[in-house]
């Protein structure tokens, strides 16, 4: 079953006059939505007491939640502090997901600097495999996913290839592919349905079938210019795209059921409606 929902609170949520996440899970119920996404890309900056309510309240309305890491985290990075801080940020979004009582942590792997492209991606994937086998060897991974994010600029480690090259090194690594991001990067290149299913069968080749029909999705129209993603837009836009039919199709198709977060600028939750709909028009029902 696929599922869809928003990454944070739309516009509308605070202008019903609602003030905060612990509101949005019956909120997102009446939308008829059924997951959604709980961004720390500024750092984690709420107590586990205060996530253990939230997942409580999610779970009583019957919506999942994923959990965004940090966007400071560089697993390529020649700073040492900042490799120790990279490594915190995902054991304390490990602590988040137990705390929330969800499985899926989104996180960027990281970002080129002054290495080149293949310098920095052998360095990101190797620092993950080898962190990411330990704490799998100490248990800590039980029940739990993460989830490296396909991106949108030319700087950044994270093309789809890239990202599936890094899941292919431990079972719990589970690809979160960012249809706006591979789409900004490539110029514009999602367009058919054929271009979603290269990706999909990259993917079965390389994880296999239980994780590609599993993963995680992102979802938004995005501007982007010759460097690659520039900004988020709504689904009002008609000029950068990509658009989820072909997607949608895809999914059908391929008889997949991922997680799919809808991150549009303002208007998440009324666009992940919009897919659903078109989802289940698709299949038929």
């Amino acid at each position: 079953m696929v599922l869809f929902g928003p990454a944070g609170n739309s516009d509308s949520f605070y202008a019903e006059g609602y003030e905060n996440t612990l509101s949005a899970a019956e909120w997102i119920k009446q939308q008829g939505l059924d997951i959604y996404e709980y961004s720390f890309g500024r750092g984690y900056r709420m107590s586990l007491d205060t996530a253990k309510i939230i997942g409580d309240e999610f779970k009583k309305n019957n919506i999942e939640i994923s959990v965004h890491a940090p966007y400071f985290i560089n697993f390529a990075t020649q700073d040492k502090d900042l490799l120790a801080k990279t490594f915190n940020y995902i054991e304390t979004g490990i602590k988040f997901l137990r705390a929330f009582g969800c499985s899926r942590l989104i996180f960027h792997p990281g970002s080129m600097g002054d290495q080149t492209r293949e310098e920095a991606f052998i360095l990101a994937k190797n620092r993950i495999g080898e962190f990411v086998n330990m704490l799998d060897s100490q248990k800590l991974l039980d029940g739990i996913y993460l989830c490296p994010e396909t991106m949108g600029k030319s700087k950044q480690i994270g093309t789809y290839q890239e990202i599936l090259e890094i899941c292919a090194l431990n079972k719990h690594l589970l690809p979160t592919f960012d249809f706006g991001h591979i789409n900004a990067l490539t110029q514009g290149a999602l367009k058919s349905k054929k271009d979603y299913i290269k990706i999909f069968t990259k993917s079965l080749e390389t994880i296999g079938t239980q994780r590609t029909q599993n993963c995680h999705i992102h979802f938004s129209k995005i501007q982007y210019s010759n460097k690659g993603e520039v900004k988020h837009l709504t689904f009002d836009d008609n000029i950068y795209g990509p658009d989820f039919l072909p997607l949608c199709e895809a999914l059908i198709q391929l008889d997949l059921s991922p997680h799919i977060i809808c991150e549009s600028s303002g208007t998440m939750a009324e666009d992940a409606k919009k897919m659903k709909e078109i989802y289940l028009k698709t299949l038929g029902k």
